[in-house]
């Protein structure tokens, strides 16, 4: 069942909690001691074998005892894996390794099972079960168990990766690839698409941060109840500052009525921070900073740049083959529409840069830009070629290295042709014969 989208921001924003689930665990495990009780109280002839007291204390005590250590083990490698992600990924990817359900769900697990086996304890020393609750205690006890190493096991095997670089760019990528469907499916997040110079009053924020979130449906109701036209300037994701407008109102009619701008700032969801959610660009850059950390000096990873390369070309191959787009549903609400410039500008100017002396990620930015130029898609063809021919310009200002720089220039050729080139080459300040022969490594 699809949730509403206010109802699901604010079960995203829960999942970064880590508080959240554990606490949960915690009522369950109370409302299972509370259920053994209650099964003294029912009026049915129990057949049922007599489990000793002493029994089911000793398994308790057991429980207890291990489940703290467990709980405590569990905790301390979740945060080793959240530090190694901020030194080895980005900081921002973090919300996305805080939210892993597997890490989640483990924890909860533990720590409810050391309440349950405490409380369970307390209970049955001072003589609260009858024969049907100890019994009913005791499965709850063995099911508990049984859970636990399920469980622990399963959750070895994702702790051990978590915290990963290839774990957190799949992750990324997940994420982004998820907002960008979102996103293609909704390109102006439901409403209607803002053409044309703006129109109407504009009004403004009182706070400066990111946008989170917009209300559509609440904007909606504004619109309709005044008889307005809402036309946003911002989309999430965008920083927001009072000096610049969130948006313009203009009137439908004579008739239409006044409005207060702290009415309309109350759909916007301003944060410091950015959000996955509804902002596909958001994934792009985080996937940006972690190819560019990789190919600094200190740790000179070409291997990950070309690794986010790839997620890069995934995701906005998954853009371009866009299905058709639902119905607007918010059609006195206008929206800007995803720009392909500015998710491509998101990502190649910091790998271009930074990987140009090193011919492997160079080729592969060729290769990728141009890949995504043959999509068909007649628009990011044309931004993708600008940004192959800046990433070649670049290349040819810092190769020494006459062969690889005649090997890029063959797969700059490759994709957008000798004229192309040439024009690439006059951009980098050098230039090149346009029928050259091609290396052996290109054969």
């Amino acid at each position: 069942m699809k949730l509403p989208n206010q109802l699901q921001f604010l079960l995203n924003r829960l999942r970064e909690r880590l508080w959240v689930k554990p606490l949960v665990a915690c009522v369950l495990s109370v409302a299972g001691v509370a259920l053994a009780h209650f099964a003294d109280s029912m009026p049915i002839d129990w057949k049922i074998p007599e489990i000793a007291q002493g029994s089911v204390i000793e398994l308790l005590k057991v429980i207890a005892a291990s489940m703290l250590g467990v709980a405590t083990f569990a905790v301390a490698s979740m945060v080793a894996a959240y530090a190694s992600t901020g030194q080895s990924a980005t900081a921002r990817a973090f919300p996305l390794v805080v939210a892993d359900d597997v890490s989640q769900n483990a924890l909860s697990i533990f720590v409810g099972t050391f309440i349950f086996a405490i409380v369970g304890l307390s209970a049955t020393t001072n003589d609260y079960f009858g024969r049907a609750g100890r019994f009913t205690l005791f499965m709850l006890t063995l099911a508990s168990l049984a859970l636990v190493i399920v469980v622990f096991v399963r959750w070895v095997d994702r702790i051990a990766r978590l915290g990963r670089l290839g774990a957190v760019i799949a992750k990324v990528e997940q994420a982004a690839s998820d907002s960008m469907v979102r996103r293609s499916r909704r390109p102006c997040l439901g409403g209607m698409a803002a053409f044309g110079p703006v129109r109407g009053l504009a009004f403004h924020s009182d706070t400066s941060g990111y946008l989170q979130r917009v209300d559509m449906a609440a904007l909606q109701r504004i619109a309709a109840a005044r008889k307005l036209r809402i036309t946003l300037a911002v989309v999430p994701g965008s920083m927001v500052v009072p000096s610049r407008p969130l948006g313009y109102v203009l009137p439908d009619d004579e008739c239409s009525d006044a409005i207060g701008p702290e009415l309309l700032r109350g759909a916007f969801t301003i944060g410091p921070l950015r959000h996955f959610d509804d902002d596909p660009r958001f994934g792009l850059v985080v996937l940006a900073e972690i190819g560019s950390r990789a190919l600094s000096p200190a740790i000179n990873d070409p291997g990950t740049a070309i690794g986010v390369l790839g997620s890069v070309c995934r995701i906005l191959s998954e853009w371009a083959r866009q299905d058709e787009a639902d119905a607007p549903e918010y059609e006195l609400v206008e929206v800007p529409a995803l720009s392909v410039d500015d998710m491509f500008d998101d990502v190649f100017p910091a790998i271009a840069r930074d990987g140009a002396p090193m011919i492997e990620v160079a080729m592969r930015v060729q290769r990728i830009l141009g890949e995504l130029g043959c999509c068909g898609q007649q628009q990011m063809r044309a931004v993708a070629r600008r940004h192959a021919g800046l990433a070649m310009a670049r290349a040819e200002r810092v190769l020494d290295f006459a062969p690889d720089l005649e090997q890029l220039q063959w797969r700059y050729r490759d994709f957008w042709g000798a004229a192309a080139s040439a024009q690439g080459c006059h951009a980098g300040g050098k230039q090149h014969g346009e029928h050259q022969p091609r290396p052996d490594q290109l054969a």
